[in-house]
């Protein structure tokens, strides 16, 4: 039996914070190459991105397999895309460097130790592995492979109206007002910098989020006379809006800024890399996560897709009232199609059976992963969006984006439960 009285923490992390900043720039890089692809008649489905990226002080390296159109490759004084020893085209870097230096600018990023303009930025991407590609490229084959092996789970509560658990969404939230005020100039938000955690302590009783018992912000801040009570001072009523009415008690303990000044930041302060808050970027520890980051990966890459394709069924089993909350798992192997299998567990809130829900999943969506990305629109550059604040509890977006958080099999999913 589930707990019923309890504490349970998430963190977030701001689109400044050096690891993100590398989601942001390896995710640009994935929206570049598909407008490119589509500038040129390129089939999208045949875009490949496997695409990682270091920050450092003023240094960003930028590293993976792609396959992309031929705008973005080198091309001879004949006019033919250059090829290296290997036989490979060789990547033209302007585009990528650019997309990179928009990326940072856009997060707000002109310090001394991480400048969008004066960073060297190192282009270092190469073709997509043959053995690879041998396994899931579209070649008339309906049954396109897995771009890998792996476990992906998605997860919906009815926690939130996003429903996503409360922690990791009050997380992302707190961060995200902030990140607004700064970037307009609000009062003395303008004082904080790019660079910020978040952390919250949330009280369950009866099974559901009634308050917040800790509260944890770490900003970045460019005034260097800041105190962290100042700073306390700035961001305390940004907090407060950003949490439900009640939820901060006199009996709420607040950790900002906790070891004092905090001025180097970004990848200046420490060095980024991509991938590395994916608990941060689904549910902030509130379910399992299969291991692998969403950033920088086209959605053949199943560690993306079907990940998103999880959450998309969990959630529209938590709307269609199947169940107050379900985690999802799926499984694939590289080279195959179909899912190895399909897990789901209801935690005791279903009204319907666990096993009848499963099959029923496979029936409502086609979970190949082809399936997915038709489906849920996925070969569009939609991803620059997705690599800060979470890629889950978040608004469609008419350009495609966030299409995994519509809830529109409702009815599929109740006709087929009923059919199973």
């Amino acid at each position: 039996m589930a707990r019923a009285n309890y504490l349970f923490t998430s963190e977030s992390v701001s689109e400044g914070h050096p690891d993100k900043v590398c989601d942001r720039i390896s995710d640009e890089i994935v929206d570049l190459v598909f407008r490119e692809a589509k500038k040129v008649g390129m089939d999208p489905a045949q875009v490949r991105i496997g695409c990682e990226t270091l920050a450092t002080t003023n240094r960003v390296v930028i590293a993976g397999e792609v396959r992309v159109p031929d705008t973005l490759l080198k091309h001879g004084k004949d006019g033919k895309v250059v090829l290296d020893a290997a036989g490979q085209p060789v990547i033209n870097p302007a585009k990528f460097k650019s997309a990179a230096r928009k990326a940072i600018k856009a997060i707000g990023y002109e310090q001394a130790g991480f400048h969008w303009k004066k960073a060297r930025i190192d282009v270092l991407l190469h073709g997509q592995s043959a053995d690879i590609a041998v396994g899931v490229d579209e070649a008339g084959n309906k049954d396109v492979g897995a771009g890998d092996q792996g476990i992906m789970f998605g997860y919906a509560t009815r926690e939130t109206p996003e429903l996503l658990p409360a922690p990791i969404y009050y997380a992302h939230k707190i961060l995200e007002v902030l990140t607004l005020a700064r970037k307009a100039g609000e009062g003395e938000a303008k004082k904080l910098g790019p660079d910020a955690k978040s952390q919250v302590t949330i009280r369950y009783e009866d099974g559901k989020p009634v308050g917040v018992t800790q509260i944890v912000l770490s900003t970045q801040h460019i005034d260097e006379t800041l105190t962290s009570q100042d700073v306390r001072n700035i961001v305390e009523p940004y907090i407060r809006a950003a949490l439900p009415e009640g939820w901060i008690t006199k009996d709420t303990v607040w950790h900002v800024n906790p070891t004092g000044k905090f001025v180097i930041g970004g990848p200046d302060g420490d060095a980024g890399l991509t991938g590395r808050k994916f608990i941060v970027d689904t549910y902030g520890g509130a379910a399992p996560h299969g291991g692998g980051a969403f950033s920088g990966k086209d959605p053949t890459k199943v560690d993306r897709s079907a990940a998103y394709a999880a959450r998309y069924l969990a959630k529209n089993v938590v709307a269609a009232g199947l169940a107050d909350r379900v985690t999802i798992q799926l499984s694939y192997a590289i080279g195959v199609a179909k899912p190895l299998s399909i897990y789901v567990d209801l935690h005791g809130t279903g009204s319907v059976d666990e096993a009848k829900l499963e099959e029923a999943l496979g029936v409502v969506m086609d979970l190949t992963p082809r399936g997915i990305r038709e489906h849920l629109q996925l070969n569009k550059p939609i991803y620059a969006r997705t690599s800060a604040y979470g890629h889950f509890g978040r608004k469609p977006g008419r350009d495609g984006s966030f299409s995994w958080e519509k809830i529109d099999l409702v009815q599929a999913l109740k006709a087929a439960v009923k059919a199973a």
